[in-house]
């Protein structure tokens, strides 16, 4: 299969699963090319969820932070690791309690699911991104803990991409309490099969028609390989183009952000368009007036 062919391939999927940080914005930012991408989905009429390893945030509040960035997406096409982390326990648990450490996010996903927060005797400790973190949560995570709560990650990120270089992510602020107890936590988020099931049936789409979008080798890409969809890299966030012969799989494409993938479909079409022209003797000028009523 030349190049051409493997973009139409990855054009002509009927679905998109999105990773957002280091994909779509990085900290207050959009990344190039991620409203000129989202703009596609939207006109090819494919479908698309943002599905985060970022458990600070409702979809709401996602929404919202995309909405201030320029993109209008309705909260329903959003899934994060505290939903995924909430229906775990929710399954595995239901009616139970957890000392949580974590941003409204978390507490909020968990709430809805009937979890109760408790900070005297909690079934479970769980653990996302917060900057509300110290030396009395971390020693009242690792009592409990030894008094018999088990021990859940949102997710196994270590950092994530900021404005001004990396931040500590949830893996990162669980690490003090395992090497204190001796024990591992069960991580929710990517690459865990429990969160891509669970995305790819809210994309409505078989996994063979589906493509992962995303900045992590170590999440993105081998939840991808693992659940039998397309992986696409892109070096807008923690993994450099260096870095990929370091794992033992591969990423089916690899693009510098989502504008160059926008850029790319837009730029096939316009060559289909150019090719049909010359075989067809297309009249001088009929394209710019096909593309003119396009727009109209």
């Amino acid at each position: 299969m030349n190049q051409c062919d493997e973009l139409t391939a990855l054009k002509t999927k009927q679905g998109f699963i999105c990773d957002m940080d280091g994909v779509i914005y990085s900290g207050e930012s959009l990344i190039n090319g991620a409203l000129e991408f989202v703009r596609w989905l939207e006109e090819s009429g494919k479908r698309y969820l943002f599905l985060t390893n970022a458990s600070a945030y409702t979809p709401l509040g996602l929404k919202r932070r995309l909405a201030r960035l320029g993109l209008n997406i309705d909260e329903s096409q959003f899934y994060t690791s505290a939903l995924a982390t909430a229906e775990f326990l929710h399954n595995q648990s239901p009616g139970c309690s957890a000392y949580v450490i974590g941003d409204s996010g978390l507490h909020h996903a968990l709430n809805q699911k009937g979890i109760s927060m408790d900070e005297v005797n909690p079934d479970y400790v769980v653990v996302g991104e917060t900057r509300d973190y110290n030396y009395d949560k971390i020693s009242r995570a690792i009592a409990f803990v030894e008094n018999g709560a088990r021990l859940i990650g949102a997710h196994p990120d270590i950092t994530s991409p900021g404005d001004d270089g990396l931040l500590p992510a949830a893996r990162a602020l669980v690490a003090p309490i395992e090497l204190a107890t001796g024990r591992k936590a069960y991580y929710v988020g990517k690459p865990n099969a429990l969160m891509m099931r669970t995305g790819i049936s809210m994309l409505g789409v078989h996994s063979s028609e589906a493509a992962i979008i995303g900045d992590r080798m170590d999440t993105d890409i081998i939840a991808g390989i693992e659940s039998g969809i397309t992986t696409v890299l892109v070096l807008t966030g923690v993994t450099a183009k260096e870095q990929v012969k370091d794992y033992p799989y591969r990423p089916k494409y690899i693009f510098e952000d989502v504008g160059e993938l926008a850029a790319q479909f837009t730029e096939e079409k316009a060559m289909v368009r150019r090719s049909l022209a010359a075989h067809l003797k297309v009249p001088h000028g009929f394209l710019r007036h096909q593309a003119e009523r396009s727009i109209a």
